[in-house]
């Protein structure tokens, strides 16, 4: 049946009600022990459960904690066939992106899961989330890093969250599932990332190093110069219109943008829209961009663009290096071009 290792991070399945809303309780991993026994559920794997000595809500989450996390994973890669992280939903995407990129070459699955329902509650989500998961986590043909939630075993880094409240939180707008759970779990198979060698780089990030700056009708250049002139800020990702439009007629703004480039500063140009792919050729507004050097970035989520985008600074000196890195897939997060 294989062995699991049970990450605790944080987030709702873990938490409680309280005066002041959720908040993570003791006694989970006892919680949950109970809880899955109970459900009658053949087959399950034998599991152990670690647990952040301080939970993260999700919220708080920082760059530094993809690192945690990742270094925990690899410290006990050889002794177990598959590892689930529990954690919070508002930026699971973002943490599953940034173990993609430093978990390259993995051989075995990480599923991320959580709830958004506290497990100790009757209606939670999480036990089934639990369940599938634990499941997925012994699947021999999954070699990355994955979300499952609600049904859907999605990869990772396409992953981002749609809903606040609902149960179906999750989705990939670019790509279809991994997986649907039906009465059997039923594979894409041809989707699935073929396992390759060990190559694990846990590099050490800087939270100031990426910023996001989000275009809006009427955007000030004393806005963008705000966010991006900073020595610490080594790149952005900017939300633009549409097909990776700006507002070209403001000069401003652009040259703001220009010399930001200019800098060093590497900015990846994402569109504001869920679905589609950023082409700075389709309309002249776009190819301006193009001319003063920043990075198209394809169909990359938000939440994937930033977490490459602060990998390969922390890794890598040269400007132009990382501009090139970003336009090539390395873990499935983005089509090619």
């Amino acid at each position: 049946m294989g062995r699991v290792l049970i990450l605790h991070t944080g987030g709702t399945i873990g938490c409680r009600a309280s005066s002041d809303g959720h908040k993570p309780a003791p006694g989970f991993a006892e919680l949950l022990r109970r809880r899955l026994q109970d459900s009658g559920e053949p087959g399950l794997p034998e599991f152990d459960v670690i647990e952040l000595g301080q939970l993260i809500d999700s919220a708080n989450l920082s760059p530094a904690h993809w690192a945690q996390i990742a270094g925990l994973l690899v410290v006990h890669w050889q002794d177990y066939d598959g590892f689930m992280v529990l954690h919070g939903t508002d930026t699971m995407a973002y943490t599953a992106s940034a173990l993609s990129f430093m978990l390259q070459g993995q051989d075995k699955p990480v599923i991320l899961t959580g709830s958004q329902i506290p497990l100790s509650e009757r209606r939670s989500d999480g036990l089934d989330n639990l369940i599938n998961g634990l499941h997925l986590c012994v699947t021999p043909m999954l070699a990355e890093v994955c979300v499952y939630f609600n049904g859907r075993l999605l990869r990772g880094n396409r992953t981002t969250k749609l809903k606040a409240t609902e149960l179906d939180a999750f989705a990939t707008p670019n790509l279809a599932p991994l997986g649907v759970a039906g009465i059997r779990m039923e594979l894409n198979r041809g989707l699935l990332l073929p396992a390759t060698p060990l190559s694990f780089r846990i590099p050490q990030f800087d939270a100031e190093a990426v910023t996001v700056l989000s275009l809006y009708p009427g955007i000030s250049a004393r806005a963008a110069r705000a966010l991006l002139d900073h020595e610490q800020v080594k790149g952005a990702v900017m939300l633009s219109f549409g097909v990776g439009n700006p507002p070209d007629a403001n000069t401003e703004l652009m040259q703001v943008l220009e010399q930001a480039v200019a800098r060093g500063q590497v900015i990846v140009n994402r569109t504001h829209c869920l679905y589609g792919k950023v082409d700075q050729g389709t309309y002249a507004t776009g190819h301006s961009l193009t001319r003063i050097g920043v990075t198209a970035g394809g169909d990359l989520t938000l939440e994937a663009a930033f977490a490459k985008l602060h990998y390969l600074l922390a890794l890598e000196t040269s400007p132009d290096q990382v501009r090139s890195l970003m336009l090539q897939p390395m873990r499935g997060e983005l089509s090619a071009v």
